[in-house]
C-alpha cells in the first residue's frame, strides 16, 4: 500500500480537545499512515543497519487527562520496547513533522553514550550535516539547527542532565512541499535515516577511550 501524504487535516488533529476525541482521531487517522510508513522505513533500516529493526506506534498510555501535543513511530532494536534504545522516530506536531535519530531520558546508558560522542567528536561533527537540527527534549517544538549550537556543549549537557536528551535530525514545516508528495516523503525520510545511521552504530560501539 502507497502513503500518499500526510495531509492539513492530520495536523489539525491537535486542535480537538479531549483526550478521548484527540486520541480517536490520532488512532483513525494518522496511526494507519505510520503503519504504512513505519513498515516500509523498518524494512530499510534493517537492510541497512544490518539487524532486524522493529516498529512501535505511540499510544500515549500514560497520558489521564491532556492530549498529546504530538504523536510518532519509533523503531528500534528491541521488539517489547524503545524508549530504553537509540532509536528512530517520526512524527507528527500541530506545525511540522519531525525525522529524529532519538535518544530520549530513559536510556540506561545515555552517559556512556554521550561520553563516546564526546570522544570521538570530530567524528560525530563529519556524520551529521551542518543543516541537521538537535533538539534536547522530546516534549518541546523548538529545536536547533547544529550550525548555530556548541555540539560539545550540547552534548556535555545530554551526558550530565539526568532529563536532559539528545534527538537528531530535520523538521519539516507543515508548508513544505515536500509534504505534498508521499514518494518524495519517504524518500527524504530514508536518506535522512540513512545519514544517521553511522552516529547509531556508534552508539553501540563501545569505543569509551
Amino acid at each position: 500500500m502507497c502513503f500518499t501524504r500526510f495531509t492539513d487535516k492530520d495536523f489539525n488533529v491537535f486542535t480537538i480537545d479531549g483526550l478521548d476525541e484527540r486520541m480517536s482521531a490520532i488512532r483513525e487517522q494518522i496511526q494507519p499512515k505510520f503503519r504504512q510508513i513505519g513498515e516500509l522505513l523498518t524494512m530499510e533500516l534493517s537492510a541497512q543497519i544490518g539487524s532486524e529493526m522493529h516498529l512501535h506506534i505511540a499510544k500515549h498510555a500514560r497520558r489521564t487527562v491532556n492530549p498529546p501535543k504530538d504523536t510518532w513511530l519509533a523503531i528500534g532494536p528491541n521488539k517489547r520496547g524503545y524508549k530504553k534504545y537509540p532509536h528512530f522516530q517520526v512524527g507528527l506536531f500541530d506545525d511540522h513533522v519531525f525525522i529524529w535519530l532519538a535518544y530520549i531520558y530513559e536510556l540506561p546508558n545515555k552517559v556512556q553514550i554521550a561520553q563516546n560522542f564526546l570522544n570521538n567528536l570530530e567524528e560525530v561533527k563529519n556524520i551529521v550535516p551542518e543543516d541537521f537540527v538537535i533538539s534536547m527534549d522530546h516534549m518541546q517544538k523548538n529545536a536547533t539547527p547544529i550550525s548555530e549550537l556548541n555540539l560539545e556543549d550540547a552534548l556535555t549537557r545530554f551526558k550530565n542532565v539526568k532529563k536532559a536528551e539528545l534527538l537528531i535530525g530535520k523538521n519539516i514545516a507543515k508548508g513544505d512541499p515536500l509534504l505534498l508528495d508521499g514518494e518524495k516523503f519517504l524518500d527524504y525520510t530514508i536518506e535522512t535515516f540513512k545519514t544517521l545511521i553511522p552516529l547509531y552504530k556508534m552508539s553501540y560501539s563501545g569505543e569509551l577511550n
